[in-house]
C-alpha cells in the first residue's frame, strides 16, 4: 500500500474555450491548444482532458462548467475568453452561478501579472471559483497571458520575480479533497507547507 499512496494520482482536468467566432468556426481557436501545452509541461500526473469551445453564453457557460465537474468529474477546470467588459464577456458572471466559493485572489495575482505588460489588464475580470471539489479559474483570451499568468515571470537568470497562479492550486486542490498534484519545478514550483508534502515518486 506504502507504494501505491506515492505514485502520482490521475487527475481530470476541463478546458473551456468561451468564444463566439471560435466556436462558429469563424477562425481557429487557440485557447484550448495553449491550456493543454502548458498544463501538459507543468503537471507531472496521468491527465485526463475534457475539452469544449463553446460560445459566450451566460447558461451555456454555467452549464457546461456543471457538467464537467458534477458530471465529469474534473478537479481542475480552466476557461479563457469573456472576461472582458464587453456586453458578450459573461465567463465571470457564470462562473460565479456555478459557485459554492469565491476565491478572489487568483483574480487579483493574474491582473497583477497583467499590468506589469499592459495598462489595460485593470479591465480583467478573471476570477475563481469551488464546486464541490473542484477548482474553475478564468484565464485570459490570449496563449501569452495564459501562459504568463500561470506560470509567473522570470528574470533573465530563471529566477521567479512574480509568483504564477498555479504555484496555489495544487494546494487549493488538497484542502477541497482532491488529488495531489505534482508539478515539473523547471515549469512552476508548487508551494505546500512542510506539513502537507509527500514524498515525490522516483
Amino acid at each position: 500500500m506504502a507504494e501505491t499512496s506515492h505514485a502520482f494520482e490521475a487527475v481530470r482536468i476541463g478546458v473551456v474555450s468561451i468564444s463566439d467566432r471560435a466556436s462558429t468556426g469563424v477562425y481557429e481557436d487557440k485557447g484550448l491548444p495553449a491550456l493543454q501545452d502548458w498544463l501538459g509541461r507543468a503537471v507531472r500526473n496521468p491527465v485526463t482532458w475534457v475539452p469544449r469551445l463553446i460560445a459566450d453564453e451566460r447558461e451555456l457557460i454555467a452549464q457546461t462548467l456543471r457538467e464537467l465537474v458534477d458530471v465529469e468529474g474534473c478537479h481542475l477546470v480552466l476557461t479563457t475568453g469573456g472576461t472582458g467588459p464587453a456586453p458578450r464577456d459573461v465567463t465571470p458572471e457564470a462562473t460565479l452561478d456555478v459557485a459554492d466559493k469565491e476565491m478572489p485572489g487568483f483574480g487579483e495575482q493574474m491582473r497583477q501579472i497583467s499590468l506589469r505588460f499592459v495598462p489595460t489588464a485593470i479591465l480583467s475580470r478573471q476570477t475563481a471559483v469551488i464546486r464541490k471539489q473542484a477548482l474553475i479559474l478564468n484565464l485570459p483570451g490570449q496563449p501569452k497571458s495564459i501562459a504568463e499568468t500561470l506560470e509567473g515571470l522570470r528574470n533573465a537568470e530563471g529566477q521567479s520575480i512574480v509568483p504564477g497562479i498555479f504555484a496555489a492550486v495544487p494546494y487549493c486542490i488538497d484542502l477541497i479533497g482532491g488529488p495531489y498534484i505534482e508539478t515539473h519545478a523547471a515549469v512552476c514550483d508548487a508551494f505546500r507547507p512542510k506539513s502537507a508534502r509527500r514524498p515525490v515518486p522516483a
